[in-house]
């Protein structure tokens, strides 16, 4: 079972120290703007910028990577990222912090690039499953146990700030001493977004639906949690809950989607996330309700993704589901720029409920939006339906298919 992890393990163990170390600063930050008394929408713009910045890097970095290499590039990248996360200690300034967010967003798809594309080209088509499993646990195990780094200012503002960088940087060492083989990298042309949607209506709307309420979600959670009452330690286990909520209910979910009409099991993710949403809007408590309540917002708002991407597959051939997947990571990118933008312009407006009111408006239009595409479209055909496969919303590159076994 643990066999084909063997090989990949120090590209697993850098992505789960660099999560942990990286994880809690969208949290972080919004905290502290808060403290400071920055408006809802300087917050949101700020975390927008993040958003912004790992859509640029996206696009970008596969030609730095391609150039010098996989080793020198995550070196580079991930220095960055490590002095960025400093330089947030320097200065508390909305300007100042959203251009860090903008680095450590174009940082972060640097990382995501070069470890995506070469833990696929490690994979076979026996081992591909596995291996994604093992980094799905990685990354967003790291994500929700850095969440716990939060508590660590209370007496030294800057405490969290130093561990980020720390961690960041012994992140490197595993990955520049690894004997792994580096992988040539291989350009991915993505999809226009008018090919993308006469393909799939849905799976263009959906993720970028997806994008808007995760992107809210990242950039603005912290203060509905704070708002509540809740103290450091209530936002990180809030959170560490959605994340694994998110985590649990992604099986399931596709395995559904395999046995019915994809389109419905869409449909009622966002109608779930729709309900939750309202919930948190009308009877959220600082009690134990509340993190229930978060894990299954997380269980269905993570699905949607994966199910999405799995749902345009489905009218695709083999050959277009690469460019395919790079477009949907720029519209779930897009979405998630915009997200943060107008969930802090309903927090402006009224208040703590005006996040997840906004949520749920997201997850209305979408289940609308797919109810209609229910009744008008048509159904993909059984011979050409993509079996679920769980993926992260980061880039295209495990997407690239498996190199052929000897």
């Amino acid at each position: 079972m643990f066999a084909p992890l063997v090989s990949v393990r120090t590209l697993l163990l850098a992505i789960f120290v660099i999560m942990a170390g990286s994880g809690f600063l969208s949290t972080l930050i919004a905290i502290r703007l808060e403290t400071a008394g920055s408006k809802a929408i300087t917050i949101g713009l700020v975390a927008a910028a993040y958003f912004a910045g790992l859509t640029v890097g996206s696009v970008r970095v596969p030609a730095i990577i391609a150039r010098v290499g996989h080793i020198r590039s995550f070196a580079a990248f991930v220095s960055i990222f490590s002095a960025s996360g400093l330089s947030y200690s320097i200065q508390m300034s909305a300007p100042f912090w959203g251009i860090l967010r903008f680095v450590d967003g174009f940082m972060m798809a640097g990382v995501f690039v070069c470890l995506e594309s070469w833990l696929n080209r490690q994979a076979t088509a026996k081992t591909r499953s596995a291996i994604l499993a093992a980094y799905m646990i990685a990354l967003y195990g790291g994500q929700a146990i850095g969440q716990f780094l939060l508590t660590l200012g209370s007496e030294r503002p800057s405490m969290p700030f130093v561990i980020a960088a720390i961690l960041l940087s012994l992140s490197v060492v595993p990955v520049v001493l690894t004997k792994i083989d580096q992988p040539k990298i291989e350009y991915v042309e993505p999809f226009s977004v008018r090919r993308l949607y006469s393909a799939s209506p849905l799976g263009v709307v959906g993720v970028l639906v997806t994008g808007a309420i995760l992107g809210a979600f990242y950039a603005l959670g912290a203060i509905y949690i704070q708002r509540l009452g809740m103290g450091l330690a209530g936002v990180a286990l809030f959170t560490s809950c959605v994340i694994g909520g998110g985590v649990a209910l992604q099986w399931p979910l596709g395995l559904l989607s395999d046995r019915i009409d994809r389109r419905s099991v869409i449909v009622g993710c966002l109608l779930m996330v729709l309900a939750v949403s309202a919930a948190l809007v009308l009877f959220a408590q600082p009690d134990a309700r509340l993190f229930i309540l978060g894990a299954l917002f997380g269980g269905f708002a993570f699905a949607l993704y994966p199910l999405c991407v799995a749902h345009a597959n489905d009218y695709l051939t083999e050959e277009q589901r690469v460019g395919a997947s790079s477009g949907l990571v720029l519209a779930y990118s897009a979405g998630a720029v915009v997200g943060p933008l107008i969930g802090s312009a309903g927090m402006q407006l009224i208040g703590i409920q005006g996040l997840f009111a906004t949520v749920a408006l997201f997850a209305m239009f979408g289940a609308i939006f797919g109810s209609w595409r229910v009744i008008v479209g048509r159904a993909a055909r059984v011979a050409n339906r993509q079996t679920f496969q769980p993926l992260t919303r980061t880039t295209p590159m495990m997407a690239v298919p498996e190199p052929e076994e000897d």
